[in-house]
């Protein structure tokens, strides 16, 4: 499709609802959807030129809802396509060369039968284009050359996985215009984890990139680490009278490394005394039998830690049952409950190195007396120790609710946010 003739039809008011549905809004918000892609065509043409014919392509940010910390540990997850995404307008090439020109960065070139990392890609996303370049490729994919013009309004920093909705837009993209959409919206997924973990040099799980690829609620259960079991959720989340909520503490995760990794090196500790590589493998009435002798053995927060998993290992099932059954008073319990867990066994919501940072824990103070009289929940959102929380909050309250979480922590830290039913995704 031609730039005039895409942005005729960006116009239209079935383009209006079919992007209100994609993107969980009612028309006049899809009409903002819509302006935005006709913004990033007048930005492809002024990075590639005119008169290409141009395809569309969208992937989602997403959100963790239950399983914190369980995924490294073989265990189970929820989580959620949401309606913040990263959008791509491309043309094909008569060459190998891929040029990529993400808004803000400077352009990802790379060939695209060239396998081999270059000096200064790693840690970079010219290494997440190659590495799905090269996967395409060993799966059979004639790949020539593309140009793309990115743009993403997924928040940086957020928890959100930003990485994971670039992985997926790319693989989207590569699979609608150069292999007929061959690949399920899994195998996508398990693309950009392998780009990830072979190109980028991050030893991430799949939980991100199928929330992204997949889109709604997804369960994930990590038991066999080779071949996770994945499955999406059928639940309305448009339909539960609740916005789902992100507040930014805006709390700097520098120096917080060593926090992150001591939790998997903790509950691994644990499952060793056991015999095993993680907790998953290990019988959780035998833990609680052994937990005497357990103590001297491993730090008292170690054995904590484990309690947290096996808690909210189990949860999961329960939440996944409460919204297939519709009972959203059931999952809503669910979240506050992993929530406390978070907080008082799992310890990530502020760093003991930080003890007197602790903006994670005002904000779930702060959501815990406006949201307890109104029947919402909430919990720490993704890896912790700084960052955000995540609320599920009625729709009627929302605004009120946006203000007082801004007046604490700043002007725009609250996002509102939807449950996206559809994935990565082309849209033109």
């Amino acid at each position: 499709m031609k730039a005039d003739e895409l942005r005729a039809v960006l116009r239209h008011d079935e383009t209006y609802e079919r992007f209100a549905h994609i993107y969980a809004c009612d028309v006049e918000e899809a009409k903002a959807y819509a302006l935005r892609v006709e913004k990033a065509v007048d930005r492809f043409e002024e990075w590639f030129g005119m008169g290409r014919d141009l395809y569309v392509f969208s992937a989602p940010g997403r959100t963790e809802v239950g399983g914190n910390h369980t995924d490294h540990q073989r265990g189970r997850v929820l989580a959620a396509g949401v309606n913040l995404d990263a959008i791509a307008v491309a043309a094909k090439r008569n060459d190998k060369t891929a040029c990529v020109h993400s808004e803000g960065y400077n352009p990802d070139v790379v060939e695209v039968d060239d396998p081999v990392l270059k000096d200064g890609e790693l840690g970079h996303s010219a290494a997440l284009l190659r590495g799905m370049c090269t996967r395409f490729a060993e799966l059979g994919c004639e790949l020539t050359g593309f140009d793309a013009y990115t743009t993403s309004n997924v928040l940086s920093g957020s928890g959100l996985s930003s990485s994971a909705a670039f992985e997926v837009l790319l693989g989207t993209m590569i699979n609608g215009m150069f292999f007929d959409d061959k690949l399920t919206a899994l195998q996508i997924a398990q693309m950009g984890q392998y780009a990830e973990n072979k190109y980028f040099g991050k030893p991430c799980g799949l939980m991100d990139q199928a929330a992204s690829s997949i889109g709604s609620f997804i369960t994930i259960d990590f038991a066999d680490k080779e071949n996770p079991e994945v499955r999406q959720i059928n639940f309305d989340f448009a339909k539960s009278g609740y916005a789902l909520c992100i507040t930014d503490t805006h709390g700097s995760h520098s120096d917080l490394t060593p926090d992150y990794a001591a939790v998997p090196a903790e509950m691994k500790a644990v499952a060793a005394e056991f015999g095993k590589e993680v907790l998953r493998e290990v019988d959780e009435a035998e833990f609680y039998a052994r937990l005497p002798e357990l103590r001297g053995k491993v730090s008292d927060r170690a054995i904590l830690r484990a309690i947290h998993f096996f808690g909210d290992n189990a949860r999961v099932v329960k939440q996944v049952e409460a919204l297939e059954s519709g009972n959203f008073e059931e999952f809503k319990r669910l979240v506050i409950e992993s929530g406390r867990s978070s907080y008082m066994y799992l310890q990530n919501v502020y760093s003991p190195t930080h003890a007197n940072e602790q903006g994670v824990s005002l904000a779930l103070a702060v959501c815990e007396r406006l949201l307890a009289p109104v029947g919402g929940a909430w919990r720490v959102h993704g890896g912790g120790f700084a960052g955000t929380v995540q609320s599920f909050v009625p729709l009627d309250y929302v605004d009120t609710f946006a203000k007082e979480m801004d007046a604490v922590f700043g002007e725009g830290s609250c996002h509102r946010l939807a449950i996206r039913p559809v994935g990565g995704t082309r849209l033109f």
